[in-house]
């Protein structure tokens, strides 16, 4: 059974790891800079092993977003990912986040809406 960590600020390794499970891709930055920025994150563990991973980033006012969650691919299919979406509201909640967004791809659109999340219409420009 997974434990959920509020701002367990997860060590690049262990947050590498957990991309290469989860995405089948490295995490090629430091993270650190990132966690240090954001309203909140949230872990999900199992042992000392990351096995889920939601990140909070927010305007510095009432808007959060958010970015990065992820679920090891052995863990799919248990509840963390939306376990770690409510925790991840009720921490931006509790930190005086009143908006929260999310973007994903159409794929995970059930996904997100089974969350809480009501359909917006919104714009994304890829800058590289």
């Amino acid at each position: 059974m997974a434990v959920f960590r509020i701002d367990p600020f997860p060590a690049d390794p262990d947050l590498s790891d957990l991309w290469r499970r989860a995405w089948d891709a490295p995490l090629n930055r430091s993270y650190q800079p990132i966690l240090a920025r954001s309203l909140g994150h949230v872990g999900a563990y199992e042992g000392d092993r990351l096995i889920g991973f939601v990140n909070i980033a927010w305007d510095g006012g009432i808007h959060a977003f958010i970015l990065d969650t992820c679920t090891d691919r052995d863990f799919r299919r248990q509840g963390i990912a939306t376990e770690l979406v409510r925790r991840a509201a009720e921490l931006a909640r509790g930190r005086g986040a009143q908006w929260l967004h999310v973007d994903y791809e159409p794929h995970l659109e059930r996904f997100y809406r089974q969350c809480g999340f009501g359909h917006s219409h919104a714009g994304v420009m890829k800058l590289s």
